[in-house]
């Protein structure tokens, strides 16, 4: 299936969409915000149903608390905020009063990765899949573009029980999704076949390893694409049956390489089905102020790096070095 770009938006428009529309059909749906409601998609939420709609301030760590306090009441609270607020200085209210409590509420991580540009390293969630993907009871979403964010959105409102992070983007970025396409929490997306390398993909960089395997082709390599929207609980049959059909693996995230995408990739295949894997994200440094597309270039999270790496992993593949 060849997939175009239908427009370019922010994968947090879709989030935004997602919640306005489902709060027609939930009167127990709940917003809580942190001081930066239109930043992350809240405000068509806000602006059309302000009595269920509390922004607390800059305060992220009461934002969780009072999040679990509506949850035990009945209510679905959904809360928001940049994904370096949400994933790390909350992160202990939502270990103990979400994930230990096992409660339904959906954290929105904002602004995640280095895309964010100019806002700099501070601003720049590099780190949030790992922190979040170990909490016991968390649902870990990274949908790579604005159509799919709103259908995760919905599917963790109506479909998923307990906590959810849903980790989207602020800059406009290709959406290309199908609106057909369903979205199945834990169920991973074959966007395209191929025998000699898989990219394994999630977010922003799902359209870039597109973007890779179609100049892959004009080398003669037959590259899939699996697109893993959801990386808890991780499609681990997905990820094996790629490993055995192509025998090479390229990761690709906008996420530190450790505790990622890449190392849930590597755990699984490493008890399972080990083959050589290259690993395409940013290498243990924090980010810095930018525009986005060329702190994407410096920091190797292009389509080009991934056609690299999927050269370096065949290589490593026929060579017998693993």
């Amino acid at each position: 299936m060849e997939y175009r770009i239908k427009s370019r938006v922010p994968t947090k428009q879709g989030f935004g969409e997602a919640l306005l529309e489902a709060g027609f059909l939930m009167p127990g749906l709940v917003g809580l915000g942190a001081d930066i409601t239109s930043s992350v998609g809240m405000n068509l939420f806000r602006d059309q149903f302000p009595d269920r709609f509390f922004s607390l301030g800059i305060a992220e760590q009461n934002c969780v608390t009072v999040a679990a306090g509506l949850a035990l009441g009945g209510k679905l609270p959904v809360f928001s905020t940049y994904a370096v607020f949400a994933a790390h200085r909350a992160a202990d209210q939502i270990r103990v009063s979400l994930c230990y409590n096992n409660l339904h509420v959906i954290i929105g991580g904002a602004h995640a990765g280095i895309s964010v540009g100019p806002d700099g390293a501070t601003h720049q969630a590099l780190e949030d899949i790992a922190c979040t993907r170990v909490l016991p009871n968390m649902t870990v979403i990274s949908a790579c573009d604005a159509t799919q964010t709103r259908k995760a959105t919905l599917a963790a409102i109506f479909e998923l029980k307990g906590p959810v992070y849903i980790r989207f983007g602020r800059e406009a970025v290709p959406d290309f999704t199908s609106d057909e396409l369903p979205f199945i929490p834990g169920e991973a997306q074959l966007l395209k076949g191929g025998n000699d390398v898989c990219l394994i993909a999630t977010g922003h960089l799902v359209w870039e390893a597109l973007e890779a395997a179609r100049i892959l082709e004009t080398e003669n390599i037959s590259a899939a694409v699996l697109n893993i929207h959801t990386i808890k609980p991780l499609h681990e049959v997905a990820v094996i049956e790629a490993a055995r059909h192509t025998g090479a693996i390229v990761c690709a995230e906008e996420h530190q390489i450790f505790g990622g995408l890449g190392s849930s990739v590597a755990e699984t295949l490493s008890r399972n089905f080990p083959v050589p894997i290259e690993f395409i994200g940013v290498h243990d440094s924090f980010g810095e102020s930018g525009k986005p597309e060329q702190l994407m270039k410096k920091y190797g999270l292009t389509a080009s790096h991934i056609v690299q790496s999927a050269r370096q992993v065949i290589h490593r593949k026929e060579t017998g070095n693993s």
